[in-house]
């Protein structure tokens, strides 16, 4: 059992359908047919949406995904048409609403990795693999890898869980063509943003993208490389062989596995509210990446 531990109720705003209520962000469209996407402060953990929200994270995952939308566009289109908050919604919608173009999505989860560590980790210590790549010996929990790969993940429902998929599967279900455009542009992507940060201090670990066709132009959507869709480590305090230190949301998974939260995560039960140390503690996480990034205050 997984999902929201209290689902909201989605806000009713003239002019605006709503379509979604994601894990972290509500879709709404316009009487113009555009997506109207807007960042919620919730915050999820292992296919869970938890009852504590974070403050000011939707405004952070919007105003970084910008800030890298920006240092992107020679590489990829993306698909934000404006930031304007439509007339008659909340005023909380401020800084943390984008109207995007209507995309033919593709139903994977691009994922490059450069590092290894997570669901690559415990693959890679089963079969020295990670999606059927195949590894050398030797590697531990935090090793950068030869060189970033490609690996694919199914895109899951609120409250199922990302599978991992080959690279066959991904033919199989858009094509070779498109499959090869999809893994050029994410290891692309990946390799011009795991420069700019490590130039900032910051090791880009992994990270995840959506992408969708506009006919048939390939266009990056949602949120990317923000502290939700990206492991963000500290570069002068990284060291293979252990669980290194980050900037995203590993602080609350942590919280969440220990014996402080008494929760157990095998359980059908929900998982517990944040007290308000993880929740100061994460928020302010959140902030120091967008700020290490940018090189702006918040």
């Amino acid at each position: 059992m997984s999902g929201f531990v209290e689902k909201p109720e989605p806000l009713q705003v003239p002019g605006l359908v709503h379509i979604h209520t994601g894990k972290v962000r509500d879709l709404y469209r316009n009487e113009a047919g555009d997506l109207v996407m807007v960042a919620s402060d919730r915050m999820s953990a292992y296919d869970w949406v938890l009852p504590t929200e974070i403050p000011d994270k939707g405004r952070v995952l919007t105003r970084l995904s910008l800030w890298w939308f920006e240092r992107l566009t020679d590489l990829v289109p993306n698909h934000v048409i404006s930031t304007d908050v439509p007339e008659g919604a909340p005023a909380d919608w401020a800084g943390r609403t984008l109207v995007c173009e209507s995309l033919d999505m593709i139903q994977v989860e691009c994922v490059a990795r450069g590092y290894l560590t997570g669901s690559g980790l415990a693959e890679y210590q089963e079969s020295r693999t990670v999606c059927g790549l195949a590894l050398p010996e030797g590697l531990v929990d935090g090793s950068e890898l030869p060189a970033p790969i490609f690996t694919p993940a199914t895109k899951a429902a609120v409250g199922d869980h990302d599978e991992n998929v080959s690279y066959d599967e991904v033919v199989r279900l858009i094509g070779t063509e498109n499959a090869s455009l999809l893994r050029r542009t994410t290891l692309d992507v990946y390799g011009r943003a795991r420069d700019i940060a490590r130039d900032r201090g910051i090791i880009l670990a992994d990270t995840k993208f959506e992408f969708g066709f506009d006919g048939e132009r390939l266009v990056i959507a949602d949120e990317v490389l923000t502290p939700d869709s990206s492991r963000f480590w500290p570069a002068a305090t990284w060291e293979p062989g252990r669980a290194q230190s980050s900037y995203d949301k590993q602080y609350v998974r942590d919280w969440l596995t220990s014996p402080a939260s008494g929760w157990d995560r095998a359980s059908e039960q929900p998982p517990p509210p944040l007290p308000q140390e993880i929740v100061d503690a994460t928020r302010a996480k959140y902030l120091e990446a967008y700020e290490l990034l940018t090189g702006k205050s918040w």
